[in-house]
């Protein structure tokens, strides 16, 4: 990687992780030298762009954009630019679509343009007197281009103009503001951009007092206990996200229906693509019940109105509600909602709000190419049955919970990992964000044998993703000895966490799993307990984990019993020894090793005979893998028709009569 194309990379991530300058992966960077143009890739961030993110180009091929005549019709003009621009990628085998914006970086003749959309440069773009204004703040060697529909007619803009600009001022504009969009600055080197975005906003900073930082305000109850209802209420045959935020910032705009309208329609091209254009206020929040029927009588005529589902929600003294295909979009939507207040705020101190014209917001949701970029920065709706459900697995952080967790997330779930190890369960849960999912993974530190942090686990899992799915009941102990040998109190602790644990997860997550089955009477979950081959026979110098988990196989028969009414399957999954595991395979303090040290396998003089002991009492030779439990799982979730059963997964070592 050359110095150039570093400093690109370096430029994009320094603004892409500054919510002051850019939400929801928006904005553009782009190098050129004398024959080539990089730029930001169609749907990449630039908050973690890298190389691979950027698109290489053909200047001299660009410019057959610039000569050529296309048709007056919108749509037919943009598909035939969208594939003028593709016959300009240098190495079309690397499927990155460059960003539409790439012919105007392409007429700008400085190496460096930068194009973001800073919170308080927008307020002044989103101003009725943003033109005056700018001027007076920024002198008349800066570039004011009024709204442009963006695309090619924003491109037949710009060369005009800076074609005018050159013959009066004989250089390129440095700084070209685009009134209800963004900023364009430009330089040789990414110094001076950095230089001129420090000058922009400390200027207008001196006009008008910044926002402030946003105070979060406590969760609110109703809210909690609506979310479930409203998650399902507001899905199809698949759930969606949903994501909820309250601040000082949102609590100041949202005091009443007339104080909505007001700032109720969308300032700039983003806004429309990732909230649409039309947003739902609901004034009735005094108790969950009412909450839940004003959406329920709300949502039928705003679908029937506009012919979507409103993505941002807004509720009186609550906060917002937004609603996306996966967690990531939705949380976009949060953010980029949460800039149209600000830019009110900055707007309405210069003068006025502007907002786009019904003309321009047709033409912004009826784009393809603005709805491309979206669809590639967040993860949508797929045809994986499993994508965006909400699992909750207890004793994640390791074995067989963490490979439970990890097997879940890749297909696409969101997961709350939940242990009380935190250091580990902290390490795991962050190892498993991947650049462009769409899901997320959650940790929270959980003591199964509390209650009261069961029932905390299971509020944190609704507040993050408006519900739960599946329980996954997989924390537990083992403490083997003989009757003489155990104490009371660790029979206890055993039974507490083995058991007891199994029930506060059940009693907890089932709360959620009956409401959301009162809204949406189809929709299946699962709790599933991951008992042990100990669960279906005697283990010897063993009971105090055996007898918990026999004691687990009745309580899932008779939670299936009890909760079948509200689609709620109750399964086990009794695996053989997992070999793999660290209780086995700690080099330190595993079972082989112990086993080795008290001579428990006769003859045995190394690990590896200790271990071979072991496998042959398995008719398939080998222990349980996480493999072997996943598929279990799977199933449990995908079938429809079993409840109360308790599955196997021993490689022939148990076999059930």
């Amino acid at each position: 990687m050359n110095r150039e194309i570093k400093d690109l990379i370096n430029i994009s991530n320094f603004y892409g992780r500054d919510k002051r300058y850019v939400i929801a992966g928006g904005g553009n960077t782009s190098y050129k030298n004398d024959s080539t143009i990089w730029i930001k890739a169609s749907g990449q961030s630039l908050s973690d762009l890298s190389e691979e993110g950027l698109v290489a180009l053909s200047r001299e091929r660009l410019h057959v954009i610039s000569r050529k005549t296309y048709p007056d019709d919108p749509a037919e003009r943009e598909d035939q630019v969208k594939t003028d621009l593709s016959d300009a990628v240098i190495d079309p085998k690397k499927n990155k679509r460059p960003s539409v914006e790439t012919s105007l970086h392409e007429i700008i003749q400085y190496r460096y343009v930068v194009h973001l959309h800073p919170t308080s440069v927008n307020g002044l773009l989103c101003s009725k007197a943003a033109k005056k204004l700018t001027f007076r703040l920024f002198g008349d060697e800066v570039m004011f281009i009024p709204y442009t529909n963006p695309g090619y007619t924003l491109f037949r803009k710009l060369e005009k103009e800076i074609d005018l600009y050159r013959r009066k001022y004989r250089h390129d504009p440095r700084v070209i503001f685009l009134a209800n969009h963004g900023v364009f600055v430009s330089a040789d080197k990414t110094a001076d951009i950095r230089k001129t975005y420090n000058h922009l906003i400390t200027t207008i900073e001196k006009h008008v007092t910044p926002v402030q930082d946003t105070e979060h305000l406590p969760f609110n109850q109703v809210l909690l206990n609506a979310l479930p209802a409203l998650r399902m209420i507001l899905s199809d045959a698949t759930p969606v996200s949903i994501r909820c935020r309250h601040n000082s910032l949102i609590a100041k705009y949202y005091v009443n229906k007339e104080q909505f309208r007001k700032i109720s329609r969308p300032l700039t091209p983003d806004m429309i693509v990732y909230c649409k254009s039309k947003y739902l206020f609901i004034e009735e929040s005094s108790t969950a019940e009412k909450l839940v029927k004003s959406i329920v009588r709300s949502l039928p005529l705003f679908r029937e109105e506009y012919g979507y589902t409103p993505k941002v929600i807004v509720i009186r003294n609550v906060g917002l509600l937004a609603v996306d295909d996966s967690y990531s979009a939705a949380e976009a939507v949060l953010d980029v909602y949460e800039d149209l207040m600000a830019i009110s705020t900055h707007s309405s101190l210069f003068g006025g709000t502007k907002s786009l014209t019904d003309e321009q917001i047709s033409f912004i949701d009826q784009w393809e190419v603005e709805n491309y970029r979206r669809k590639v920065a967040y993860a949508t709706k797929s045809e994986n049955r499993f994508c965006n459900k909400v699992a909750v697995i207890t004793g994640a952080a390791q074995g067989f919970g963490a490979g439970i967790a990890e097997s879940l997330y890749k297909l696409g779930m969101n997961v709350v990992i939940a242990d009380l190890n935190e250091k580990a369960g902290k390490a795991f849960t962050a190892s498993l964000g991947q650049k462009g999912s769409g899901n997320k993974a959650l940790f929270v530190r959980t003591d199964v044998a509390d209650p009261v942090s069961v029932n905390a686990l299971t509020e944190s899992a609704v507040i993050e993703f408006g519900g739960i799915d599946i329980m996954v009941s997989n924390a537990g102990v083992l403490r083997a000895g003989g009757i003489d040998e155990m104490a009371p109190e660790v029979f206890a602790k055993t039974t507490d966490i083995n058991y007891n644990g199994y029930f506060h997860c059940v009693k907890y997550a089932s709360e959620v799993m009956k409401l959301q089955n009162k809204y949406k009477p189809d929709y299946y979950t699962d709790i599933i307990q991951i008992n042990s081959k100990s669960g279906l026979r005697g283990s010897n110098r063993n009971f105090a984990y055996a007898g918990a988990k026999f004691g687990g196989i009745g309580l899932t028969q008779s939670f299936a019993l009890e909760l079948a009414q509200f689609r709620i399957k109750v399964n086990a999954i009794c695996p053989g020894n997992f070999y793999e595991g660290p209780l086995w395979s700690d080099p330190g303090n595993g079972l082989f090793v112990q086993y080795l040290k008290a001579g428990k396998v006769p003859g045995a003089k190394t690990i590896a005979d200790v271990r071979k002991f072991y496998e042959d009492q398995v008719p398939m030779k080998r222990g349980c893998r996480l493999e072997d439990v996943m598929k279990a799982l799977l199933y449990i979730i995908d079938q429809e028709y079993e409840t109360g059963q308790a599955v196997p997964v021993t490689g022939g070592q148990v076999m059930l009569g």
